[in-house]
């Protein structure tokens, strides 16, 4: 899969590319991510080489990224499972602490594992296009959903007065805005209930959204 396309940044036209990654772009795809996910974000949850080789090697189909003029700005991995509706595990659990260990090939969730945009391309339709390319992979494979947990980024500053459950009601109603969940509806995704517990990061108090985008072409086997 490679696909050239435009973005728009800083008011112009740029030349962007979404393609697979594979396991000679390591240093890009960990720069990418440290640079989208500074701290209080536990820097010990970024890439490792060995880890990228194993979603390379696990489910290549699931290994994208966003690359201008040569360099790597954004990228998403995902992964299949088996996930029944209602059933949230954390993403370590889910994941293999990002290995990708628990992937299962016939699994008919894609299951997303991570996506990032580098700061200076955000709002430029970057994390977007990584989500529709996704959601073809969906439609391609001929899987059921994509599926994956969203950070509460604001929810720290609201945890004293209300539930997780409620913070994300608030959101869907427009009385509060949450910079990943919002983005996420952007894309397409709805909510799918909440996991406590998901990841340990301070500012989600441990929370995230579970969002899911459907294949309308589905048909059960």
């Amino acid at each position: 899969m490679n696909k050239t396309l435009y973005v728009l940044h800083e008011g112009k036209p740029v030349e962007t590319a979404i393609r697979r990654y594979r396991l000679e772009d390591a240093e890009g795809l960990i720069e990418a991510q440290r640079l989208s996910f500074p701290p209080p974000y536990p820097q010990e949850l970024l890439w490792t080489r060995p880890q990228l080789a194993e979603h390379v090697r696990r489910f290549p189909e699931g290994a994208l990224c966003a690359e201008v003029g040569g360099v790597i700005v954004g990228s998403m991995t995902g992964m299949r499972l088996h996930a029944a509706s209602g059933e949230h595990r954390s993403w370590a659990e889910a994941t293999g602490d990002g290995s990708l260990s628990t992937h299962e090939p016939d699994g008919e969730t894609l299951y997303v594992v991570d996506i990032c945009v580098v700061p200076e391309y955000r709002k430029s339709g970057i994390g977007r296009w990584l989500m529709q390319t996704m959601c073809e992979t969906v439609v391609h494979l001929g899987l059921e959903r994509l599926l994956g947990g969203g950070r509460l980024p604001g929810y720290h500053r609201h945890a004293a007065e209300m539930s997780a459950e409620a913070y994300v009601d608030a959101v869907l109603r427009g009385e509060l805005q949450d910079p990943v969940m919002s983005f996420l509806l952007r894309c397409g995704r709805t909510p799918a209930g909440v996991a406590a517990n998901y990841l340990d990061d301070e500012e989600s108090c441990g929370y995230a959204a579970m969002m899911e985008w459907r294949n309308p072409f589905y048909s059960r086997r």
